[in-house]
């Protein structure tokens, strides 16, 4: 590289003692100088686009190096963990440290010509951008560290160095011990921060802490004992992790007493209004529609799928009701074939062993059906979701950062050994025998462990570690679709039905989300949504509200990331024709990181040469 720049700078050289004798008419210059010109100046734009790309390069990596520094958190969640005895405290120098990094990197930025810039570098320019102005939004204009207690819990990290081999024990417990400093001045700083919390965050924070406290009482000093590290040393955890715990349940204990003071109608509300949302929509999904745009599809799609369901209801009807009149209202009969095959499904206490039991039979299906590539070095361990992520989701995702790709990646499934026997019940109607196997692909199987494997292989850091959230979770939506598309469930009407189902909630979480904080919905109208048009079950209905009470826009990202996946997928059909292949279109897809939809689709119409 630095050779040929040479080359070219001696050229650029000498074009421009050319240009300096050149007063003359136009009409005196010859073909052959003017070609010689020409030559000269396109050299001369690949010089400086060269210089601009290298130059970039060089700045991603000190980039990134800054900010584990600034965010060490972030840094150990991706697998860089250089920094991985750093706790920062999230007080006022903190913010002020926040600040001077992103005001240096917004003028550093401001130095590229992105159109000198090679489409991948382009691409790159703009995440950091959007990460960058994201969070001066956050901190300046949402501030949700004042209203959100569940911003502020130490566990994650901890949790992450103690189970992550990335280097020996008595080294990881080292990095803990610094980190213990820290933790009675976080939550001190937490304290100080919070102003007028809402009832559900502060809810959540407690439930969360509560949780985190088994790290500190059990799981770190487990680990000490079976460390090597001398008696002395081993001793010094003792008071550290006894102010850590202290400091864990004083917060704890001024939330209970935050709680009792604004139940009483004057926490703040959990919903953020029409401006903040879109603004919100605009950083967080990176989407070629607005929020607005996008609910008013998701009605539509609730429309259509309505439809098909009572398609599949009428072909069905007869098998499981013969004696029986289909009702004239099609969606109260929809919904009592849907009750009726509900009842199919595993015992309470074999959920999290059931999951386990579906794995091997979807990759198999995968394999066979050469849908994408899959990498059997990289393990998937299914667990039970620890204490303190519990709360939000039944069933999630834990994969490793790009900079230890091959550290585990856990499927957290969470028990049912916390619902009454009524709540359990409804709960496994929800993820009945077709459902739970839908679920399945979703979080696992092609859907976010396939996915987040392959971003982990993307050339560029950059789109592996700013992930979007709409093309993450549109990924898993998707696999759904296409998984039956191409078979899998031998193309059961009863699966396909479930699976109108399943994503009919994909669709009505866009539809509760924005008529939520932007429309005003009560609970009861949400309940409805979700019971009588979505056809969920009690348990599941409830838990959707609390998520959307305790989040805002992440529930449009599935919708959004699906449809814009499908509708790419199926552009790319029509322009190629006979050599369009799903498996390729997968894996260039794929390999493209976490970068947003639109992104990649520039990305891939140019490399195909259909842009």
């Amino acid at each position: 590289m630095k050779t040929i720049l040479r080359v070219s700078l001696s050229v650029v050289l000498a074009g421009a003692m050319l240009g300096g004798c050149s007063d003359s008419s136009e009409q005196s210059v010859n073909p052959q100088e003017a070609t010689a010109k020409n030559e000269v100046q396109e050299t001369t734009r690949e010089v400086i686009q060269a210089d601009q790309n290298q130059e970039f390069e060089e700045f991603k990596e000190k980039f990134l190096e800054e900010m584990w520094q600034v965010y060490p958190n972030y840094g150990v969640y991706v697998g860089y963990y250089k920094y991985d005895d750093q706790l920062k405290i999230p007080n006022q120098e903190r913010e002020a440290e926040e600040k001077q990094f992103s005001d240096k990197i917004k003028r550093q930025l401001a130095k590229f010509d992105t159109s000198k810039l090679s489409p991948l570098n382009a691409t790159d320019h703009a995440l950091i951008k959007n990460q960058i102005e994201s969070g001066e939004w956050y901190r300046d204009v949402f501030k949700s560290s004042e209203w959100n207690p569940s911003n502020y819990n130490v566990a994650g990290v901890f949790g992450v160095i103690l189970n992550t081999d990335y280097k020996s024990l008595d080294e990881r417990l080292k990095a803990i011990s610094k980190r213990l400093d820290n933790v009675p001045a976080y939550y001190q700083a937490a304290i100080a921060n919070i102003k007028k919390p809402t009832l559900e965050y502060t809810e959540l924070a407690i439930q969360q802490n509560k949780g985190a406290l088994g790290i500190f009482q059990k799981s770190i000093p487990e680990k000490i004992e079976q460390s090597t590290l001398p008696d002395e040393e081993k001793k010094t955890f003792e008071p550290k992790l006894e102010k850590a715990i202290n400091a864990i349940n004083g917060y704890i204990s001024w939330l209970e007493e935050k709680h009792k003071n604004i139940a009483d109608g004057s926490a703040k509300s959990f919903r953020i209004g029409e401006t903040l949302y879109e603004q919100k929509f605009k950083h967080d999904i990176v989407s070629d529609y607005t929020a607005k745009q996008l609910y008013e599809k998701a009605l539509q799609s609730k429309a259509e799928l309505h439809q098909e369901m009572i398609a599949i209801t009428k072909k069905l009807w007869p098998k499981y009701f013969s004696d029986e009149v289909m009702p004239d209202e099609e969606l109260v009969a929809v919904k009592k074939l849907i009750d009726h095959l509900s009842v199919k499904h595993v015992k309470r206490e074999e959920f999290v062993d059931e999951v386990r039991r579906q794995m091997p039979i979807i990759e198999k299906f995968i394999l066979d059906h050469d849908l994408l590539e899959m990498d059997p070095s990289r393990p998937l361990v299914i667990r039970e979701t620890p204490e303190y992520m519990r709360g939000f989701a039944g069933a999630s995702v834990s994969a490793p950062g790009p900079y230890d790709a091959t550290a585990n990646t856990y499927y957290n499934v969470t028990p049912l050994d916390h619902y009454t026997e009524e709540q359990a019940e409804s709960y496994l109607r929800e993820y009945n025998h077709w459902i739970l196997q839908i679920l399945n692909i979703h979080e696992a199987l092609p859907g976010h462990y396939t996915q987040l494997v392959h971003a982990n292989k993307s050339p560029s850091m950059i789109k592996s570690i700013f992930g979007n959230g709409a093309m993450i979770e549109g990924w898993a939506v998707y696999s759904e679709r296409m998984m039956l598309e191409e078979g899998y469930g031998n193309n059961e009407p009863e699966m396909w039905l479930m699976y109108s189902k399943w994503n009919l909630r994909v669709v009505a979480n866009t539809i509760l989300d924005y008529s939520i904080h932007v429309l005003g919905m009560t609970r009861e109208e949400g309940l409805n949504l979700l019971m009588n048009e979505a056809f969920q079950e009690k348990t599941e209905a409830e838990g959707k509200w609390r998520r959307a009470t305790l989040s805002q826009v992440q529930l449009t990202s599935y919708f959004n990331g699906y449809a814009e996946i499908y509708a790419f997928r199926e552009e790319l059909k029509q322009k190629m024709g006979d050599k369009f292949k799903l498996k390729d279109f997968h894996n260039k897809f794929l390999s493209y990181g976490n970068a947003p939809v639109p992104v990649i689709r520039k990305l891939m119409l140019t490399e195909l040469g259909l842009e």
